[in-house]
């Protein structure tokens, strides 16, 4: 901008011609520049002033639009809502292996209302508390006759008690859509499928989210709409899972027990087709956790996954497994298994203070011999026996596909010594879950692989790390056969179906410290058929009690291994394993030649 000089020259030379003070003519130049700026000066404020109220004016618009829109709409509780964030409630299926429903989605509704648009809210109360028993009339009244413009009465409601609230007739009493998670077989299975609730919510939609077992390790799967309508399918068979828990249930009700696990497990592919922890509960109608005592006392508890135990003699097999892999016994070596035997100070005894004197090593698994394992034990030392123990799985969580499984990490001892190398080996000084068994005798059944267990369909079979020959292995199966044939399982035989496997009966440790007189853990670990095995079968009972005798016995030949005989009569039918019959001799007939 070219600004006019206060005192030009040919003005000031003209004024003093005229004999003019030349001063007047800057004073004037000065007031006509302020003038300008003045004018400037207010030309830019009026334009501020218009933009600042064209903006104000839009603002109140806006919200004055956006009220009236929320004026005309129902609701939303505010603590529930997302501005901007759409809400996916469509969730995938869950399946057994051959399609059936585990898991799948049911369209119900919710009940939430408006205490401002009720015309008779005591009556209203007054319904609503004899439709449902577990709310407050007295609450409810307060809420409807307050202040309050919206709450959530029922979040699910069944298509009948939607009708009853209808016939209510209160304008008030208001429904919005709802897709809830259905369990349609109730308690089956019910560990493994943990169950679903409600993430974010709004009046017309819910977030339907894993809260534990497989709908939470598949939460994101199961949620993505990349997947489509495609369901999960899972390993499980539901008619042996059925079979299983039921056969479990009613073992564990006759031998007086705590609590029970079982695991099926394919011992080529990894698949659990079944796996059972009880006492169990409806995912539908999941409980609250414990919060206070024992968290194994609560059903949501999974004995099978979760539980760590010392599992007794189950354990001897590996130690028997590990020399004959080593080459320092075979199944005829003939270990002295004699008293006294004292180990770091401490005495290693018999079951019943028996003394078998010298047993091979295949009589020292019949006969489950502590000494015998132990002194074989010692041979191999700790840190082999650590190295073996690990390869089979035993010192890290079980990688099972549902969220519980990252807590059943065994438990083991701070320094492993002779000592603990001769208690380890039968199966005392170190905890796992029935799981960890399973996997490990899956690993002597299947010829020496180590294979992951898996809650999802395989087709074929897992090449797992080799942890023994073929040869090792057979020999330790047949030790196992033997086990039931002419051992300490002998009830676990089953016409038509060789089985083979071992019992373990441990003390159960106090909180405190020691262990109970008259409480134990007693767990069968099975194969079958035993002469070219395809599953393995591990049930373990909590505190069982065999009362049909003159006094009680605990033992898991008299108390685990009957249960995992008759589940094994029910299941290897639907396994599709047909049943060896054995001719029968023909007697008082003469063969004659024609």
């Amino acid at each position: 901008m070219i600004r006019t000089p206060l005192r030009p020259l040919a003005r000031i030379l003209l004024a003093r011609d005229k004999g003019e003070n030349p001063d007047a003519i800057e004073r004037e130049n000065i007031r006509l520049r302020h003038e300008q700026m003045r004018d400037r000066a207010r030309r830019r404020a009026e334009g501020r002033l218009l933009v600042l109220g064209v903006m104000f004016f839009c603002g109140f618009a806006l919200i004055g639009g956006r009220m009236g829109v929320l004026a005309q709409s129902e609701p939303s509780e505010p603590r529930a809502s997302a501005a901007g964030a759409e809400i996916l409630a469509q969730r995938a299926d869950i399946v057994d292996r051959h399609g059936r429903i585990l898991a799948t989605n049911f369209d119900t509704h919710s009940l939430y209302a408006q205490p401002q648009q009720m015309i008779e809210p005591e009556r209203a109360a007054r319904a609503l508390a004899e439709i449902f028993p577990d709310l407050d009339e007295a609450r409810l009244v307060r809420d409807f006759t307050g202040k309050r413009k919206f709450l959530w009465i029922k979040k699910v409601i069944s298509p009948e008690q939607q009708q009853q609230v209808h016939d209510i007739g209160e304008p008030g009493l208001l429904f919005g859509p709802r897709e809830m998670r259905l369990y349609p077989n109730g308690n089956l299975a019910a560990h493994v499928l943990g169950g679903a609730g409600f993430g974010r919510e709004g009046v017309h939609a819910a977030e339907v989210i894993g809260v534990a077992g497989i709908e939470k390790y598949f939460d994101e799967r199961l949620r993505d709409p990349a997947y489509g309508a495609r369901p999960l399918e899972l390993s499980l068979d539901l008619t042996v899972q059925a079979a299983t828990e039921h056969v479990l249930a009613g073992g564990m009700s006759i031998m007086n027990a705590k609590g029970a696990a079982a695991v099926l497990m394919d011992v080529h592919t990894g698949e659990i087709i079944a796996i059972a922890s009880l006492p169990d509960f409806d995912p539908n109608d999941r409980p609250r956790p414990l919060t206070s005592g024992d968290a194994a006392d609560s059903p949501l508890f999974n004995r099978a996954v979760q539980g760590v135990y010392e599992l007794g003699s189950t354990f001897k097999i590996f130690a028997i497994a590990q020399a004959i892999e080593l080459g320092l016994v075979d199944e005829n070596t003939i270990i002295d298994t004699s008293g006294p035997m004292r180990v770091g100070g401490f005495p290693i005894g018999e079951f019943h203070n028996k003394n078998y004197g010298k047993l091979s090593t295949s009589d020292i698994i019949v006969k489950s011999s502590n000494r015998g394992t132990g002194r074989i034990a010692l041979q191999i030392g700790p840190e082999r026996q650590q190295t073996f123990l690990k390869s089979l799985g035993l010192f890290e969580p079980t990688p099972l596909e549902i969220i519980e499984a990252s807590g059943g990490k065994p438990l083991l001892p701070k320094r492993w010594t002779d000592l603990s190398a001769v208690t380890i080996s039968y199966g005392h000084g170190l905890s796992s879950s029935p799981l960890h068994l399973a996997a490990g005798y899956a690993a002597i059944a299947n010829g020496g692989r180590m294979i992951a267990p898996t809650l999802l369909r395989r087709d074929a079979p897992q090449e797992g790390t080799r942890v023994m020959s073929e040869s090792t292995a057979a020999a330790a199966r047949r030790m196992l056969r033997r086990v039931v044939s002419s051992g300490t399982a002998s009830f676990g035989e089953v016409p038509g179906y060789a089985v083979g496997g071992k019992t373990g009966t441990a003390d159960k440790p106090k909180p405190q410290g020691g262990y109970y007189d008259d409480k134990v853990i007693a767990t069968f670990a099975a194969v079958f058929p035993a002469h070219d095995p395809r599953y393995v079968l591990v049930v373990t009972l909590d505190e069982p009690t065999e009362t049909s005798g003159d006094k009680p016995r605990r033992t898991a030949g008299w108390t685990a291994v009957p249960v995992a005989a008759e589940i094994i009569t029910r299941v290897a039918p639907l396994l599709g394993l047909r049943p060896s019959v054995e001719p029968a001799q023909l007697t008082g007939i003469t063969l004659t030649s024609n």
